[in-house]
């Protein structure tokens, strides 16, 4: 049965003042207007402040429900109005847009320390965590008890008034500076476009790549070829083509976004340092140990050394890797010291002859049609889900498609947007977020609203969309982290779908990878474009044979990344030093290739310093850890068996934070995760 939202009571002819009553209860995009937002939010602020302040203000002695509960519940027309605006100005933003953002960022902290840092609220919450042992509570409640005080005191509530106003004014430095951060990173990548002229500088460029960059120029009204650093265009070029100055045009202007033009520089010490004293006022002597301590991790030792034993366990495989691929450079004609915008080149001529397999081959087996029905019918193998079109539902931009999601019982589970196409309204990359999560009030049940949003490549007037390989396992796993907000189950919208510790939230995404490297999977939907052939069956023993093709040099990369974010976090005073010699005196030691002076990744890396990975980036390696793992329990019984599936929907993916990481793989698992499994997976027999 689909559920309908409850009208909120702010009646205006804002659109966004009244959260919808339509069937879904979804964003009315079609009538959303720039000029809704500032007063939409500043409107539900003033709503969920005086909620709050029922709440203090009750004679009632604090109890779970008039304290907890109740807080729970509140501020949902700020939530509703500023999850919209904030994932429109990643996934469709304008310059206005951004400006407002500035605008409205300071409102949002404003009303979040008048929540955390309200002492009258924080003492009726300590008065019920004090009864904690006392109180008759479900398993659910009590995770919320437990995480509100825990959010509480980290959030400043114990702190003196001075250092409650100090705290606040840290914190509306840090918000609207990642936000700068952000947008600095969006305008530098849209700065640059290397355009060709002459068609001789193709060379190497598959025709699919010719396309796109004919008609990236003729929407530009430019005669030639434009090559952009958004990754479909930027990766394609540097790995194909044969102009060696132009990739180093391309790889130059692609790693020094930032440093320069848009410049990062001072936004990284300011956040940095920002983190590090917001640490100091709460008690910590790094911004890692107060990150850190809520997580699996639970301190930066053990993140260093989990980084530090895999860097030392994978740097002889991929320094063999890099003297395999410059040897067979050498072996064509290649002369020149191999650098970073050589590697991914000739990588991809070693791979093509090696297990003689190409990515032009393989890509018009990936047609994003065919592999969006592939990925939604193995939801429907694994968790009995169907996906159906609903083209009624309004969208933000003509691009995007809504579905509606089923069980196989009828039940409605989701809303599912999809965003695949680059556009220079979108931030680069690929995300998971949701406009809506999964929750049940006053016993009625609110399912979510998801939205999955890519940059893959847009089809031509000739050609579909394409995926590579590569692309084809980012699908699945952003799609992984759809699944686990599609299948929530939980009373409290803050503990359930993704609303968990970073170093767990890539477990869904990651083990949904695996399935790429599937005969039968790939053989259910790989086919030709243009013949419909099915993907020769040598083909497919070919790309699981080069699943671990430079493994080695892949997971130093991701370590190195790893490296970096604790280098800026796990420090007791943020570094003077120069970005750029700062992360060569980081990664120097374990580099597999020169590092180039004036480039530099930490100005562009928005993960850490506008996202919400910092001192968290090695939770990929470590959810990694857990999905080799618990893949294996899969590969012994069956990639489709749903007796494993059903149990890792029970203890994983339906459960959110209703209850520890380290409590729900053990249920899932039967007991704790093995680390060598993720060696074994990457180095087999080896």
């Amino acid at each position: 049965m689909v559920t309908r939202m409850t009208s909120c009571t702010m009646k205006n002819n804002n659109t966004l003042l009244d959260i919808p009553q339509n069937t879904y209860g979804e964003p009315p995009f079609d009538r959303i207007e720039l000029k809704d937002y500032k007063p939409a939010l500043i409107r539900a602020i003033e709503l969920a402040k005086k909620q709050i302040d029922a709440i203090t203000s009750s004679l009632e002695p604090p109890g779970f429900t008039n304290t907890v509960e109740a807080l729970e519940r509140t501020g949902q027309e700020v939530t509703w109005v500023s999850t919209i605006f904030f994932n429109l100005n990643e996934a469709h933003t304008s310059d206005d847009m951004q400006q407002l953002a500035q605008e409205l960022s300071p409102l949002l902290t404003e009303y979040a320390l008048y929540v955390s840092l309200n002492n009258k609220l924080f003492q009726r919450i300590k008065e019920v965590y004090r009864q904690k042992d006392s109180l008759v509570l479900t398993r659910e409640q009590a995770r919320l008890l437990e995480e509100t005080y825990k959010d509480f005191v980290r959030g400043g509530a114990n702190l003196s008034p001075e250092e409650k106003e100090t705290y606040s004014r840290i914190q509306e430095q840090l918000s609207l500076s990642s936000l700068q951060f952000s947008t600095n990173v969006l305008a530098a990548t849209h700065a640059y476009a290397l355009h060709i002229i002459k068609e001789e500088n193709l060379d190497g460029l598959p025709p699919y790549m010719a396309e796109m960059g004919k008609e990236a120029a003729a929407a530009r009204n430019l005669d030639g070829w434009i090559f952009t650093l958004d990754y479909p265009s930027y990766g394609g070029f540097i790995k194909f083509s044969s102009r060696r100055a132009l990739r180093e045009e391309m790889w130059k202007a692609y790693n020094s976004r930032c440093l320069d033009q848009n410049s990062n520089r001072e936004l990284i010490c300011r956040i940095a340092s920002l983190r590090l004293e917001s640490a100091h006022i709460l008690g910590y002597e790094k911004y890692s140990d107060y990150a850190l301590e809520t997580r699996m991790a639970k301190d930066a030792q053990t993140v260093n050394l989990f980084l530090q034993d895999l860097l030392d366990r994978t740097l002889p495989y991929a320094r063999q890797e890099v003297a395999e691929i410059e040897q067979y450079a050498r072996s064509k004609g290649f002369k020149e010291q191999l650098m970073p915008w050589d590697f991914s080149y000739w990588a991809e001529k070693f791979r093509e002859e090696k297990y003689d397999l190409s990515e032009e081959l393989l890509k018009p087996y990936f047609s994003l049609d065919k592999v969006e029905q592939a990925v939604f019918s193995l939801a429907g193998k694994l968790y009995g889900l169907s996906f159906s079109p609903i083209p009624e539902v309004s969208v933000y931009h003509p691009d995007v498609k809504v579905f509606r999601v089923n069980d196989e019982n009828g039940r409605f589970m989701a809303l599912l947007y999809v965003d695949y196409y680059p556009r220079r309204s979108k931030r680069s990359g690929a995300w998971m977020t949701a406009y809506r999560q999964q929750y049940i009030r006053d016993g009625q049940e609110y399912r979510p609203l998801i939205s999955l949003v890519t940059n893959f490549t847009k089809p031509t007037a000739t050609t579909p969309s394409l995926l590579t390989f590569n692309e084809v396992t980012t699908l699945l796993h952003e799609f992984g982290h759809c699944l686990h907000g599609i299948l929530a189950e939980g009373t409290y919208g803050s503990l359930t779908g993704t609303n968990v510790v970073r170093d767990f939230v890539e477990l869904p995404s990651q083990i949904l990878e695996n399935w790429a490297y599937e005969p039968e999977f790939l053989q259910s939907f790989a086919l030709h474009y243009r013949s419909g052939e099915p993907i020769p069956l040598q083909m497919i023993e070919k790309i699981v044979a080069s699943r671990n093709f430079l493994a080695g040099y892949g997971q130093v990369r991701q370590l190195h990344f790893g490296m970096l974010d604790m280098a800026w976090h796990d420090v007791s005073r943020v570094p003077d030093m120069d970005i750029v010699l700062y992360e060569e005196s980081v990664l120097g030691s374990s580099s597999v290739l020169p590092l180039i002076p004036g480039t530099a990744f930490s100005p562009a890396f928005s993960h850490i310093f506008a996202g919400g990975y910092s001192a968290g980036y090695y939770s990929y390696k470590w959810a990694e850890v857990l999905e080799a793992d618990a893949y294996d329990l899969f590969r012994e019984k069956s990639i489709f068996d749903r007796q494993v599936a059903g149990s890792f929907r029970e203890h994983i993916l339906s459960r959110g934070n209703s209850e520890d990481p380290d409590v729900l793989y053990r249920r899932f698992r039967g007991r704790d995760p093995r680390p060598d499994a993720l060696m074994r997976k990457l180095f087999p027999g080896r």
